[in-house]
This record gives structure tokens, sequence and C-alpha cells, in this order.
């Protein structure tokens, strides 16, 4: 087992300074550095791996999708392309500063050592892959891209300005008088806690790629490197900063299985191709768009898949060259993949696929808000690369990018103030909180968990139901999130990261729900609203951190553009403020429909009993040093001794925690000390020991002196009190029929039904069903009818049948309904299957279905005709039970015939329960 490490002091946190902070070794990282640096600004780059093989482009890279090389493609007709691609939501400031000085970063990259395809006469060897401009550049020798890139950085005049720390990972940007200063974070190695004051602060950190689960359920199975988490989305949010497009995902396509890139791009110039499983090419969008997108899932998903790239079709020396690169940059496991399979591409096609959705402006438009230098709505707070919202900006982008922010960051120096104490604290709590329960759930559990229900709840297609059922299973995983355990640095990194998946999860959910639309088709589809709505939602975007920690949104026009585009004619204009986006009421299946109505016979309880029934409501939650004294000692596994003063304790919290102390660590005498705590003069406190009695009753010795407590338990005045001491006796068989029988007379319900869930355990079928018979309340005579169907006959066969047949007079729906299904359990004699078939006619529902459960049981000869006729009943619930029932006659042909009819049901269940039955 290892170590558990130790959580360092707040206050020995290890400080560094910086003219300019870059956060993120990757593309923009690396490029924002080397310029900073250039201008004469102390740099500091930190990495949660090794800059030498950190980020997207250390995976390799083919070629360049957006490289606007003069003579082959102009600026303009680039950002035209991208705010078509874009369905017209774009900055076009931010998308012409790639397409005006990425020739230059070209250019800057060849100067480093990269290399780009040229032709034989030195001339960039540009490719046309989509229907409109030529901008893709193959790079033979891609996968030393970032080799190049970290010899640049460890130049003797580079190292004099940039200090690079190696596995340190920021997990909150410090702010202060509205701008930021610095970060704070931690060492994945040693697990120091580390805290930079900086002048200004670049993020860097790539998409949010492990958002959506990859089909495989692999974590880091994933499109998008697996490292990046969505740190920097999460760490701009907290500071303040404005993200746009967070509803616009990232989807593309990939090889099945492989979850590597398809690369149509690099394998279209030399003849390959999308076709659906026929062979035909079927993308009539171009290859920017969610559109596409959206396409290529519809062909899937019809009879006309699965979906291939096509290669079989192409001569020897095309496929030897797509071997050479595709084997050996984007992915260089490709290979080794089709080999595994005895696939090749002389005689197999790809299979392709769908890939799991992520957060990414360098491949769709998700990301933070910036302007034309990189800068976001927070001063001196920059993003670049896929961080950043400028749609499809791809590497060139992403350098282009890093130039500018590490331009503009070099004038500033290092914030002399004093550091925020609040924010520190919060990141200290953030980072090592799962070192003080080791054995808590381990990261991959929770964050497989969290990202199935990205899967399920948000990913395309959308619904207002889905994502408001998303945002309720967010904010229950913060639970889980708080609870994650971790025993080394590396662990804390995860957990670390698990937090940045959350909220970039929750940004999705509520961005998805607040654009009330569809658009970029595949990548905000909502089937509730299948329309595009102009008119309404020509914005961007832009959520924030509100003051109050609630997340908001504004509708921001799009700016009048540089670059006219036919079909879209943004006129700018003030911004709509929309505030919080409130959940869909997803609790109930359509309508709230009012279930039957009991006539209450209860005596009214009066104010005393009234305010027992809501223990805790005005208990008190200060802390105190007692309670400080007794949660450092829960460690220790204290023994029952050790807490009895707690548990005597005059404060209420006090002895409520001692409870919960006492009831983790259960040492001998815990079941007395609990039933003790039963008598306490606090509601809360009461509250908590019944809870500790039913949760540990398993385990509890059921000795006289604990017995002798419950039972005079039963005497409180409390009714939470008796209705657990009930409980826990039934649960220890320390009772009696005589003990249980005497609570049916109990005031309280809850108390009845505990009693008679007692007496059901000793089989005192006399007693119950003389409570049937009595019994005002109908929560007690539901609950004794259904215990009846389970319960052995006893010395007279009388008392069941003629129990049951009087209920199936009860004046309350439920009664008669439940009264009705135990007799397909106990039997249903032909009186009483008469009296069932008239009740299928019944108005309420429940008693029809419960007369076809009573069918199952009776003569098929009264039985199937009547359950034949039910199957047009309105209810599907009614439905599916006289389909359950009919089931139990199949013998007959009259019942298979029935069941045959059912098959073609509307309802799922009606269908699959008739088919399991035939």
């Amino acid at each position: 087992m290892d170590t558990l490490l130790e959580i360092p002091a707040l206050t020995d946190a290890e400080e560094l300074t910086c003219d300019v902070l870059v956060i993120g070794g990757g593309t923009a990282g690396t490029m924002a550095a080397l310029t900073a640096a250039e201008r004469g600004a102390d740099v500091l780059l930190l990495e949660k791996a090794h800059v030498r093989h950190s980020g997207a482009l250390a995976m390799g890279m083919d070629g360049v999708n957006n490289a606007v090389v003069p003579g082959r493609a102009e600026p303009d007709d680039y950002v035209a392309e991208i705010t078509r691609a874009n369905d017209g939501i774009v900055d076009q400031s931010t998308v012409r500063q790639t397409a005006v000085r990425g020739f230059d970063m070209v250019r800057r990259l060849e100067s480093y050592g990269v290399k780009f395809e040229k032709d034989e006469h030195g001339e960039y060897a540009v490719r046309q892959v989509h229907r409109s401009g030529s901008y893709v550049l193959p790079m033979p020798e891609g996968k030393d891209v970032k080799k190049v890139l970290y010899r640049q950085l460890r130049r003797r005049e580079m190292r004099e300005r940039i200090r690079i720390e190696n596995r340190v990972m920021p997990v909150r940007v410090l702010t202060a008088g509205g701008r930021a200063v610095g970060a704070a974070g931690f060492h994945t190695r040693t697990g120091s806690f580390v805290v930079v004051r900086a002048g200004a602060v670049i993020l860097a950190t790539g998409a949010c790629g492990r958002l959506g689960l990859p089909a495989s359920g692999y974590l880091y199975g994933t499109y998008e490197n697996p490292t990046n988490a969505g740190d920097g989305y999460a760490m701009a949010y907290h500071a303040g900063a404005e993200l746009t497009g967070i509803e616009c995902f990232q989807i593309n396509p990939l090889i099945k299985d492989y979850n590597g890139p398809a690369c149509a791009y690099v394998a279209n110039p030399f003849g390959g191709y999308q076709v659906n499983r026929h062979g035909e090419r079927f993308v009539d969008s171009d290859y920017w768009s969610g559109q596409m997108m959206a396409e290529f899932a519809a062909e899937v998903a019809s009879d006309r898949g699965p979906v291939y790239l096509k290669l079989s079709h192409l001569p020897e020396e095309s496929v030897t060259a797509l071997e050479s690169i595709l084997h050996s940059t984007e992915r260089p496991t490709r290979g080794a993949f089709h080999a595994g399979r005895g696939h090749d591409y002389r005689t197999h096609d790809v299979e392709m696929h769908i890939s799991e959705i992520g957060l990414c402006g360098g491949h769709s438009a998700s990301g933070v808000r910036v302007d034309e230098h990189a800068r976001t709505t927070v001063p001196r707070l920059y993003a670049a690369g896929d961080l950043a919202c400028v749609p499809h900006n791809y590497m060139i982008g992403a350098f282009v990018f890093g130039d500018l922010a590490g331009a503009d960051a070099a004038q500033y120096t290092p914030y002399e103030g004093e550091l925020p104490a609040g924010q520190l604290r919060e990141a200290h709590e953030l980072i090592y909180r799962p070192l003080r329960r080791p054995d808590g759930p381990p990261q991959p559990q929770v964050e497989y968990k969290l990202r199935r229900f990205v899967n399920d709840y948000v990913a395309p297609p959308k619904s207002g139901a889905r994502l408001s059922l998303a945002l309720d299973a967010f904010e229950r995983m913060r639970a889980d999130i708080a609870a994650m355990g971790a025993r080394t640095p590396h662990e804390l990194m995860r957990c670390a990261e698990v937090t940045f998946i959350r909220d970039c999860a929750e940004m999705a959910a509520r961005a998805s729900l607040a654009r009330t639309e569809s658009r970029w088709g595949l990548y905000h589809d909502r089937v509730d609203h299948p329309e595009r709505d102009d008119a309404s939602w020509f914005h961007h975007l832009d959520l924030r951190k509100s003051p109050s920690g609630a997340m908001e949104f504004t509708a921001r026009p799009v700016a009048p553009y540089l670059v006219p585009v036919h079909g879209f004619a943004p006129a700018g204009g003030p911004s709509r403020h929309l505030g919080e986006v409130h959940p869909e009421n997803v609790a109930t299946a359509g309508g709230r429909e009012t279930a039957p109505v009991a006539v209450r016979q209860e005596p009214a309880a009066d104010a005393t009993t009234a305010a027992l029934a809501r223990p805790g409501e005005n208990a008190e939650t200060a802390a105190t040093p007692r309670l400080l004294e007794l949660l450092a000692l829960t460690d220790a596994e204290p023994e029952l001794p050790a807490l009895e003063t707690y548990l005597n304790d005059p404060e209420p919290a006090v002895r409520r925690t001692a409870i919960a102390v006492l009831t983790e660590t259960a040492p001998p005498g815990t079941g007395p000390a609990l039933a003790a705590a039963l008598g306490d003069t606090d509601a809360s406190v009461r509250a908590a020991a019944a809870a500790s009695l039913r949760e540990l009753t398993e385990t509890l010795t059921p000795d006289p002196v604990l017995r002798d407590r419950l039972v005079a338990a039963l005497a409180a005045t409390d009714p939470d009190v008796r209705a657990a001491a009930l409980d826990v006796l039934r649960g220890l068989r320390a009772g009696g029929v005589d003990l249980f029988a005497a609570s049916l007379s109990d005031s309280d319900v809850a108390v009845r039904v505990a009693a008679v869930r007692a007496l059901v355990s000793v089989d005192a079928l006399a007693e119950l069903a003389r409570a049937a018979r009595t019994d005002p309340a109908r929560e007690v005579r539901v609950t004794i009818v259904k215990a009846l169907a389970g319960l052995a006959p006893g010395p007279d066969p009388d008392v069941l049948p003629s129990v049951l047949a009087e209920l199936l007079d009860d004046p309350d729906a439920l009664v008669r309904g439940a009264a009705y299904e135990a007799l397909g359990t106990t039997g249903c004699p032909t009186p009483l299957a008469r009296h069932a078939e008239s009740a299928l006619s019944e108005p309420s529902w429940q008693v029809r279905a419960g007369a076809a459960t009573a069918l199952s049981a009776a003569d098929p000869g009264v039985a199937v005709p009547a359950l034949a006729q039910a199957l047009a009943d309105p209810n599907a619930d009614v439905r599916k039970a006289a389909v359950l029932a009919l089931a139990r006659h199949r013998a007959t042909e009259a019942a298979r015939a029935a069941l045959t009819g059912a098959t073609a049901d509307s309802d799922a269940d009606v269908r699959a329960f008739a088919a399991r039955a035939l």
C-alpha cells in the first residue's frame, strides 16, 4: 500500500514570481512563452506533465488544416468559410487573426525546423480537401513538431527568460482588484503546495477532451488528448472570465473502436472518401461544419450504415504513402490496430464512427471568450489554443493566439500586493481534500459515473428534459467528488481533474438548455427545438460565474462582419441578460396526476408533535472547539468510554456528531448507547440516533440492555422514535406478537405501519386481519393487504380469503386495487373472479390493473375473455397487467391469440411482455 501523503500547511507554500505565467506547455503555451520571452518578459511555464511530451501536439500532427498560403487561398475566403461553418455565430476579428497571421506562423515554425510538404519547386504542397478553398498543408515529419518546439525553449537565450516547472498543476487562477495576479496549484510528484505571483496569466490548457465517455468505456481512450480534462475552462470560469459557445460541442468522425481520427482530410487528397456500406458518398455539407456530422450520424444510424473511409480502390503507391503518414504521425498505434484485426488498406476500408462529445474552440466553437489579442474578459488573463473560442482554430490558430497572448502579456510586471487568502484556502482545500479520506471512492469510479451521465443526458440529440436530468445528476455528483479518496500526488491530480470535468459538464448542460434552438448540426441538436431561430438566437451565448456563485448567461449579438457572408447579416446591438437558467420539472413523467385521496380519521397533531416531526430544523450549526476535538478523535477509532462525554455534551450539535462517530466506528456497546440517545431532549439528536440504529441493526447484538431500552422507547412522545424502536426490534427478532400488536393502536400512522411490518415478521395473521378491517388510515390498510399475500394461511384457512373479499369493497381505490392484486398470489376462486371481471370497468386504473392481476389466478374460462378485452384499456399499466395475466393462461388458444395482438401495442412494455409470453 502506498504511504499516505501528508497534507502540507497552507503557510508552507512554495511561492514563485514572474512577469508572465503560462499555464500549459502544449501548442499555444509553448508559443506564448517563446514570444513573451522574446519581448523581454520573465516567463514561468507550468506544465502538469513534462513540456517535452505534453499537449495534443505531442501525439503527432500529419498536417495543417487551415494554412492560408498566399497564391492558394485568401484570408477573406477563409474567414467567410469559417463563418458559414459556424452558422454565422463568430467574432470575425478573431478568426481573421488566424487568416492573416497563419502564413507567417508557418514560416516561423519552419525556421525552428518544422517541415511542411513542398513540391519539387519548393512551393508548399497545399491540398484542397473542402469544397471551397485549399487550406490543408501536409507535414511529413509532423511527429517531431513538439520536439522541435522544446528545443527552442531550451535554447540558452530562452533559458535565461523562461523558467519551466514540470509536474506542477495549477487548479485556480488568483485574482485581486478585478484582475489576474497569479495561480495556485501543487507538484504532481511531491504534493507540495505551489503559489505563483505574476503580472499576467495565460491559460493554454487545451480542450476538455475527457467530457463524454468513449464507446469503448476507457476513461482515457478519447479522441482528444486525454490529459486535457477541461482544466482551463474551469479555472477561467472560477476566475470570473466569460466563456462562450459552450453548447457547441466537438464531435468528430473516428475509426471504430480505436478513437483515433479517420483522417479523411489526409486521405482525401490521395483519393480516399467517406461512403456508406453501399459505397455511396453521402455527405452533402462541407467538411468544416456540424451539419456534416449530423449527416454522418444519420447515415451511421440508417440501414445504409456502417460508414467507411474508402481506401481499397487506391493504387499501391497511394496506399503506401498513406501508411507512411497515418501509421507514424497522427497515431503511431494505428498500424498495429489494423494489423491486429487482419485489416489492410488494400483489402479493407476503414469503418468509421462518431466520437464522444468534448469542448474545444479549435475544432468547434466552445471556449473562453477572447478578443483579437487573446485577452479574456478578466484583465491580464489570456486564453489561447483549443481553450479559446476562436472557431475551428486548429494548430495554426493555437500558435497564432499563443503568440498574440505572449506579446500582449509581456508588458506587465509581477503583482506586488497581498495574494488573496480566501482563494488560496479554497485551492488548498480542492487539492488536498482527497487525502483526508484516503479510502474514499477512487477517482476512476467517480469519473466514470460522471462521464456516463454526460453521455446519457448531454450528448446530442439534446432535449430540455434530458439536460435537466443532467443538471440534477451533476449536482449530486458534488458529494461523490467531495468523497473521493487519494494517497499519492498523482491521484490528487486525477481527483482535481474530475472537479474540472464536472464544472465543464454543468457548463455544457446549462448552455445547451439556455439556447432554445438547434444550430451547428449535430453539435447543438435540440429535438424539442428542432429549428434554427435567427430572430431570437443570432447571438453568442456567454456564461460567467456571478458574484453569488451561480452560473448566469448573456445573449450577445454577433458583431458586424469584417467580411460579408451571404445569408448572414449581423447588426450588433445591446446584449440580452438571461441570468440563471433553471432546469425543467422532470420529477414526474407528464403532468403531476393527483393520486386517490384518503379520508383522514386521525387526531390532529398538536404543536409539540409537529415540531418533533421536523427534527433538526432549529439545530445549531456553529462549529465549536468540542466538535473539532471530536472530529480529531474520529481517526483514532475511539472506544465508547472516550465518546461518552461527547454523547452527553450540552450542545446538540456535539451530541449529533458523537452519534455519527459512534455509528462510523461501532465499538462494543454502540447499540445500547444509541438506544439511550432515543430519549435525548433534542429532536435532531433523537432523529440521528434512530437513523443510526436502523443503519446498524444487522450488526447489533440483541442483548437485554438494548432490548429493554428499545421497548422503553415505544412509550416515547416522539413518533419517529417509536417507529424506529419497532423497526429495530423487528430486525433484531427481539419482539413478540403482544408487544408489536400493542402499537396498532398508536395515534401515528407511521408507527402503526411499523407495527404492521413487525407483526408480519412473526406471522400474526389474526392481528393483521383485525387491523385491516378497522384501521382508519389507507396507508396502514394497503400495507396490511400487501403483507397478507405473503403470509402463511394459519390455523384457520378461511381467514385470509374472507379478509381479502371484504377489502374488495373498501372505500379507498388503492386498497381495493391492492386486494385484487393479492388475489393473484393467494388464488382467485370463481366468485371473486366474477368480482374482478366487473372491476375491469372501474374508474380507477389501479383497481383495473389489480383486477387483471387477480384474473391471472382465476379459471381461464372466466379470465381469458375478460383479459382480452382489457388489452384495449386506455391505460398502458392496465394493459401490461392483462398481458402478464394472460401469460399464465397461454396454454389456451384464446390467450395466445390475445397475446399475439398485443405484440403490436403502442407501449413497449406491453409489446415486450406479450412477445416473451409467446
